[in-house]
């Protein structure tokens, strides 16, 4: 059977004794902040640093969308109805129902799984192929066995190997918060996946690690004078389909029935780090995404993420996250008046539009001044929750744009972002784009904090 990729997300995601200092948090420091977000550290973004996944091209890795084709009946393999019925091999052309997401869980064993969200199975005596559960287990597990002479044809057989490089320790360092600091930045945002609460050994395709890396950024924080954020940017079940929020195959389905284990998540967090010095805030969830999440389960997780925080620190502030895409940037505003130290985040990049693409470098510019500004001023009310630009960056949309329009950019938008009452934070300290990268543009001189 022949296949081909779509796309592939890749997640990678190690035991250390974590003593909280007993020095109670102050409550003082300066506000607004200037912080960056420790991207694609301790949550991998496959885009931001390729080179993470030189030797991977062509491996079924979880999330590639495959279609499959009978060498016999030269015809595509078809969930009927897009699941909840039998696989059949009867289709001319390949769709959305001929399309299958994978699951890896190891070089051999995967789960396939179809467009209406079931997972390819055994029915029976064995016999049938359905694609009717909606959990995978043993019936649901295949081996895909690869044609040594042609690796596009693959054999299936019915019936835990995990990518790690050593990454945490190389990819933000101690003399990086030096940097930082030496530059005028006083807080970093670090994304973290709800299987940190898991760690060491969270599930698969998960692998242990990053709470030992979270715990010595919060040391080199502490020894620098800088503050922390932790970003809870992947929630379990995902809460916007995108791969910084580890959905394995492109799905958003956090909801009403994820709140629980969510909130496990941030009790952890808040349980691990609610007394350290180094702590500034808990971020609750990174852009939740509407109409996909209901503004009620979020509402209802948002109280419970922050009761768990306070149970542990009252000094904390609580970020929450304005749902991304057609929302009413205000939703958050009267729940949020009447708790205590609460942040609204916004996220503001001028790309992901096509009318970014068609201006210039002074239109770009004006629609900060102009809009952004009027934006922000809508979530930073005279006596309610402060305002906070959690995310932005220098990239610009247009073509032949130059890291010197990169420059003036970010400048206009340091100016306007700088009214958040809370602060804001680059996206990314590193990347391997130059204008992702706020390290790079520093250094080049192109911005100044």
């Amino acid at each position: 059977m022949a296949h081909r990729h779509h796309h592939s997300f890749v997640l990678l995601c190690s035991l250390c004794v974590f003593l909280p200092s007993t020095l109670a948090q102050t409550a003082e420091f300066n506000l607004p902040l200037k912080a960056v977000n420790l991207g694609n550290w301790l949550v991998t973004e496959g885009w931001m640093m390729p080179s993470r996944f030189d030797g991977l091209n062509g491996q079924l890795l979880d999330g590639t969308q495959v279609q499959f084709k009978s060498t016999k009946l030269r015809k595509f393999l078809s969930a009927e109805n897009g699941g909840g019925a039998t696989i059949v091999a009867n289709r001319d052309q390949a769709s959305t129902w001929e399309t299958f997401r994978v699951w890896r869980i190891s070089d051999k064993k995967f789960n396939l799984r179809v467009f209406n969200e079931q997972f390819v199975g055994l029915q029976g005596q064995g016999t049938t192929v359905v694609a009717v559960s909606g959990n995978p287990s043993t019936s649901e597990t295949f081996d895909i066995i690869r044609n040594p002479n042609n690796p596009n044809q693959v054999r299936f057989q019915a019936s835990n190997g995990m990518f790690l490089q050593d990454h945490w320790n190389n990819y933000i360092t101690e003399q990086d918060f030096e940097f930082m600091v030496a530059n005028g930045l006083t807080a970093v945002r670090i994304p973290v996946g709800w299987w940190i609460a898991y760690d060491p050994a969270p599930p698969m395709p998960f692998v242990g690690g990053s709470l030992n890396a979270l715990d010595n950024a919060f040391t080199w924080a502490e020894k620098h004078g800088m503050k922390v954020i932790v970003d809870l940017h992947a929630a379990p079940g995902s809460q916007n389909g995108a791969e910084h929020s580890a959905s394995r195959d492109g799905y958003l389905e956090w909801g009403d029935s994820y709140i629980q284990d969510t909130v496990k998540v941030i009790e952890f967090l808040a349980a691990r780090y609610g007394s350290h010095p180094a702590l500034v805030a808990i971020e609750l969830m990174n852009e939740p995404l509407a109409p996909g999440i209901k503004l009620e389960d979020l509402i209802k997780y948002y109280r419970l993420g922050y009761e768990a925080v306070r149970r542990h620190t009252p000094d904390a502030y609580v970020i929450l996250s304005n749902r991304i895409g057609p929302a009413d940037p205000q939703e958050l505003l009267e729940f949020a008046g009447g708790l205590s130290r609460v942040v609204i985040d916004v996220h503001y990049y001028n790309l992901f539009d096509p009318k970014f693409k068609q201006w210039n470098l002074q239109q770009n510019i004006d629609y900060i001044y102009n809009d952004r500004a009027s934006d922000l001023s809508k979530v930073t009310p005279a006596n309610g929750p402060l305002s906070f630009v959690g995310e932005w960056t220098s990239a610009l949309d247009f073509d032949g744009a130059t890291k010197e329009d990169s420059g003036k950019f970010a400048k206009a938008q340091q100016d306007v972002y700088g009214r958040a009452t809370f602060g804001w934070a680059y996206w990314s300290y590193r990347c391997k784009y130059d204008t992702w990268n706020l390290k790079r543009m520093i250094q080049d001189g192109l911005i100044k904090i």
